[in-house]
């Protein structure tokens, strides 16, 4: 009898076998795919053939095995409702991701896999943001789901979480993960993922069982910008995972949209380094909406969203208060600052501050800095 792989194997589904392969990480799985066509005809190869293609001994040894163990996890995960599986030859599989270098050769989902399809912008951005950052990302993402585009971004915390509650106001979301879908990273966010699972979907390259390493982000990052026709950049430090982002929205050549910042936010200067480099400053929703008119076609703008009620009706602006606002600008300034330069006594400053912040005029940031918000 020929030494063939495809002797040791019955029903379990090829992909999932060769997936949980050890040493067959992407690029090798999508080299196999290539020569031989099918998940099925690399189970059916020769040991010499293998060999031929550069595969571990241990990679050959495991194809050989016949071990099912290591994919039952994955099998069980996939009999539970909302639960899905696309592999890279299926045709509802994402086209830009498949158009990317190294598109997964298999996608997990939960949820509704027709959004995978769907015209999308990834926002991403600092797990460290600013209070102004945090409403940049929720306003924008509300604005371009309500014009019909699905925002996509990575489930962690800051830019990203702020990205998803937004877009569930108004439209769809879809959250790109570094685990496998059977767990929440980071655990806060399990309510999140649960709305984002109804009003869109979870999807990931990994396998059921598979933990949050460092090394899963990076390669998340290039399904978030390889799924999108565009990436927004809103907050972001010289040294982060955003600008990995970005720079491979570029590499797939995709748009990249940055938010200009503070020149006194560390969180902005990734941002300024992005813009230098060619990307586009934006300022609102509509400046992407008009720049991705063209390769989405028509889109419904949303109406204005209307200014929020004041919590308490008979609060009004005096001119002390005025003052107090003029005094800070957009750039976050210590409470001390402003008792210097309006004159105002530190108890007054303090009840000021207090009740601007209730009001949402004035928003707190880290080491007792406040800043003004766009209500003011």
């Amino acid at each position: 009898m020929d030494d063939k792989a495809s002797s040791l194997r019955a029903d379990p589904d090829p992909w999932l076998l060769i997936l949980q392969t050890p040493g067959i990480g992407c690029r090798t799985y999508l080299k196999l795919l290539h020569f031989f066509d099918s998940p099925e005809k690399v189970l059916a190869a020769t040991r010499a053939e293998l060999q031929g293609l550069g595969l571990q001994q241990k990679s050959i040894d495991h194809l050989f095995a016949g071990n099912l163990n290591g994919i039952q996890l994955s099998l069980e995960w996939l009999g539970q409702p909302d639960n899905h599986l696309l592999t890279l030859t299926e045709a509802g599989y994402p086209p830009l991701l498949a158009a990317i270098a190294d598109p997964p050769p298999l996608l997990f989902v939960h949820g509704d896999p027709a959004h995978l399809c769907q015209p999308q912008l990834a926002i991403v951005g600092s797990r460290n943001p600013s209070p102004a950052g945090l409403s940049n990302a929720r306003n924008f993402a509300a604005y371009l789901a309500g014009a019909g585009i699905t925002i996509t971004s990575g489930l962690a915390v800051g830019i990203d979480g702020a990205a998803h509650e937004g877009a569930l106001q108004q439209g769809a979301t879809i959250a790109v993960t570094g685990t496998g879908l059977d767990r929440v990273y980071p655990a806060s966010h399990r309510d999140l993922a649960h709305k984002i699972a109804k009003n869109g979907l979870l999807v990931s390259e990994f396998p059921p069982g598979t933990p949050p390493r460092p090394e899963n982000f990076p390669r998340r990052n290039r399904i978030i910008s390889g799924l999108s026709v565009g990436t927004l950049v809103v907050e972001a430090a010289l040294q982060s995972g955003s600008l990995i982002t970005a720079r491979l929205a570029v590499e797939q050549d995709r748009e990249v949209f940055a938010i200009p910042g503070s020149i006194h936010n560390p969180q902005a200067r990734g941002c300024h380094v992005l813009i230098r480099q060619g990307a586009k400053l934006v300022e609102t929703g509509q400046d992407i909406v008009d720049e991705l008119s063209s390769l989405l076609g028509t889109l419904e703008i949303p109406a204005p969203a209307r200014a929020p009620e004041s919590k308490n009706p008979g609060f009004q602006l005096d001119p002390d208060y005025r003052k107090l606002l003029d005094s800070m600008g957009y750039d976050p300034i210590s409470a001390d600052a402003l008792i210097a330069t309006t004159g105002l006594t530190p108890e007054a400053v303090s009840s000021m501050l207090l009740l601007l912040e209730l009001e949402e005029y004035v928003s707190s940031a880290p080491g007792g800095y406040y800043c003004r918000t766009e209500k003011s």
